[in-house]
């Protein structure tokens, strides 16, 4: 017997027939021998139906109260997701975030998980029932209704997964595994059997939607092993998201990235004096704006540029956050750009080799793609460019680090 916790995303449970299967699935599970916690995030489109109705009463709603309408979205979908499973003969109860104690500080829209006290699921699986969980919401210390942000029924899954000391945590959703890159975007694509926390962690903090990045690091902490599996098929394992091991640095590059979702903020002329990029990211930060990117120019004639980018989400925040520092600091003025993306190459394998990131210049410079950013770590190199160039920058970038798939290679021989 094993514990198991299984999460399905918005397109899993996006219709009644689509709830159904889950039910089948999860009931499957358990006549395996296995407890079963199952994860559900909202129905597919439901979140953004509930963020309009907040957008058509406020331009810049109360954080509080927009957590308060959007967490309801999972409130109907874990319990037709009970009722499923009590439908087909199962056993179920449905647990809302501060129904298991879901612990958050009180970020609202971003909150991050405390702690979890799974005394109440512990005790549904005692009477061999499937406990429903609500991802992506939770509640602070106040007792005031969080959530976790966009793909937080993932970071859901995995706290609970960690809570509970879970044998494996089995993430489903409309792809059956992790592709090294977008197939949307890059037909010759292909699915990898197995990657690193570490490679994920990357892969999902650079733009690739298959898993949210807290949910990442709190596998790789509590040593969960993940699972990434399609909802609608049994025919392919998936793929597992492990500890690295010494196989995964054969290959240089595992994966590209890319992320739309950035804006570029270049404030000018900024005095050459200690304390000023203290003041400029102090300001975002108080406004819990990420920042990712950042570039600073040498010091000329006592002043120097810096660059950095934000999501698009905080665009407008940050824009006037930064624009009221300049001002401030007497800075020359501020530059903005939101037709930016960041395109990235990942693998463990870049550790123990040399000259991938030239490589990786080469191949942007014949396809004509000029870099405004780089930025680098022990495992991955990204670059901004001009959004326009963002499809033909991930083909290129996958064919020359040999990803494309043999079926692929084989066509075009």
């Amino acid at each position: 017997m094993a514990l198991i916790v299984q999460k399905y995303g918005g397109t899993s449970v996006g219709d009644i027939e689509r709830i159904k299967n889950v039910a089948r699935r999860c009931i499957a599970t358990q006549k395996e021998g296995n407890d079963v916690v199952v994860v559900v995030s909202a129905m597919s489109g439901e979140t953004n139906r509930l963020l309009n109705l907040v957008s058509q009463i406020s331009d810049r709603p109360n954080q509080r109260e927009q957590d308060v309408v959007v967490a309801t979205g999972e409130q109907v979908s874990i319990g037709l997701v009970a009722l499923a499973i009590q439908a087909m003969n199962g056993k179920a109860t449905s647990f809302l975030g501060h129904q298991c104690r879901v612990v958050t500080d009180s970020t609202f829209s971003k909150a991050r998980i405390k702690s979890i006290d799974a005394e109440k699921l512990f005790a549904a699986l005692k009477k061999k029932q499937i406990a429903v969980v609500a991802g992506f919401q939770g509640i602070d210390e106040d007792g005031n209704i969080t959530t976790l942000g966009r793909g937080g029924s993932d970071t859901t899954a995995v706290a609970i997964a960690a809570a509970i000391r879970a044998d494996c945590c089995e993430i489903y959703t409309d792809v059956d595994g992790v592709y090294t890159t977008d197939p949307n975007v890059c037909p010759a694509a292909r699915k990898l059997e197995k990657i690193s926390y570490e490679e994920m962690m990357e892969f999902a903090s650079l733009g690739a939607k298959v898993l949210q990045i807290r949910s990442v690091e709190i596998a790789m902490k509590y040593k969960v092993p993940l699972w990434v599996k399609s909802s609608f098929s049994d025919d392919y394992p998936g793929t597992l998201v492990c500890e690295e091991d010494r196989s995964m640095e054969d290959v240089v590059v595992s994966g590209i990235a890319y992320d739309r979702n950035e804006a570029k903020i270049a404030v000018r002329g900024v005095p050459d004096v200690p304390g000023v990029a203290a003041k400029i990211f102090g300001a975002l930060s108080e406004k819990a704006i990420v920042v990712d990117l950042i570039v600073q120019n040498v010091a000329k004639d006592g002043k120097t540029d810096l660059t950095f980018t934000v999501s698009k989400s905080d665009f407008a925040s940050a824009r006037d956050v930064v624009k009221g520092v300049a001002k401030a600091i007497k800075a020359d003025g501020v530059d903005t750009d939101d037709q930016v993306a960041k395109v990235s190459i990942v693998g463990v394998g870049m550790r123990t080799h040399s000259g991938v990131a030239a490589k990786m210049f080469e191949v942007l410079a014949k396809e004509g793609i000029n870099i405004q950013i780089i930025s680098t770590s022990e495992i991955k190199v990204s670059c901004l460019i001009h959004s326009n160039y963002t499809e033909l920058a991930v083909r290129a970038l996958h064919t020359a680090f040999g990803l494309d798939s043999v079926e692929t290679v084989a066509a075009a021989s």
